[in-house]
């Protein structure tokens, strides 16, 4: 091989080299070399200590929502003695947790499409408001009680009307039945428009057929006495002794099949059992 590119030995480490001098710097000062500015990590600890929180919360939310519905029912079947398979919705509105902190529930809607109360079988739709979980009155309750017409004629069975049977035509209700005149069974039909007043029931009459005759209204005292006077004439009948004492009507009307009842509730029903028993009609 030919010697023109001879390979240069390495410096000797041991030996001094000549030592760079930076332009208008003193050669016997050293260098500095600026050092890294360290990274704040406390920020980023922060933020993964409140995404943490907040799932934490989330969880515990959908907890308290899958939770307090099976709670509140069992509660509820327990009180008014309903069958263990009684169906019943329950659904509270709002943020939960802070609600179950504070002790109470803003607002919990209740409701089910049958259930028996003091021999009534409706569909129901309650919301109650200021629930207290460590024990104590509600807030306040109210809402609607759905019947067909087989429930609304046992409302009706101990009045003084013919009442067989009774069919619905929004708004109104036609009750049927037979009257004694001269020892012969009439059949009778009272149409009326139900309403509630002072947490009666009240029947206006709009018609009167008997015999399949329809009557006029101020023909019927000559025709059936006071019979058909009562038969004619505004009614408020009494249904306390049909609902818990805890319950007040306070409308009620006729849409579709059904007549759907309004109601309030006594907030005082959760802690006192008479509440729950039969209410109690006056005597005349």
């Amino acid at each position: 091989m030919s010697d023109d590119n001879q390979t240069l030995p390495y410096p000797d480490a041991a030996a001094e080299h000549e030592t760079l001098v930076i332009p208008g710097q003193d050669a016997s000062e050293p260098v500095e070399v600026a050092a890294r500015p360290k990274r704040r990590r406390w920020p980023w600890v922060l933020l993964i200590v409140v995404v943490v929180l907040g799932l934490l919360v989330v969880a515990a939310e959908f907890i308290a929502r899958a939770v307090l519905p099976g709670v509140v029912r069992s509660l509820v079947v327990d009180e008014l003695d309903l069958p263990a398979d009684q169906q019943l919705d329950v659904e509270a509105d709002g943020l939960l947790l802070p609600q179950l902190i504070g002790g109470t529930l803003d607002s919990l809607h209740l409701s089910t499409d049958s259930v028996t109360l003091e021999g009534i079988t409706g569909a129901a739709d309650i919301t109650a408001t200021g629930v207290p979980l460590r024990g104590g009155d509600l807030g306040g309750a109210s809402g609607t009680i759905r019947i067909d017409q087989t429930q609304f004629t046992a409302l009706l069975a101990d009045t003084d009307l013919p009442v067989d049977a009774v069919a619905f035509d929004a708004p109104n209700a036609t009750v049927s039945g037979t009257i004694p005149v001269l020892g012969i069974d009439i059949p009778v039909s009272l149409t009326v428009t139900p309403g509630a007043v002072e947490g009666d029931l009240e029947l206006t009459p709009v018609e009167l057929s008997v015999g399949g005759l329809v009557i006029d209204a101020g023909q019927v005292g000559s025709t059936l006495g006071s019979l058909g006077e009562t038969l004619t004439r505004t009614q408020q009948i009494c249904i306390a002794d049909q609902l818990p004492a805890g319950l007040t009507l306070t409308g009620l009307e006729i849409v579709g099949s059904e007549a759907v009842i309004d109601i309030d509730v006594n907030g005082a029903i959760v802690t006192d059992e008479a509440l729950l028993e039969k209410g109690v009609c006056p005597t005349s």
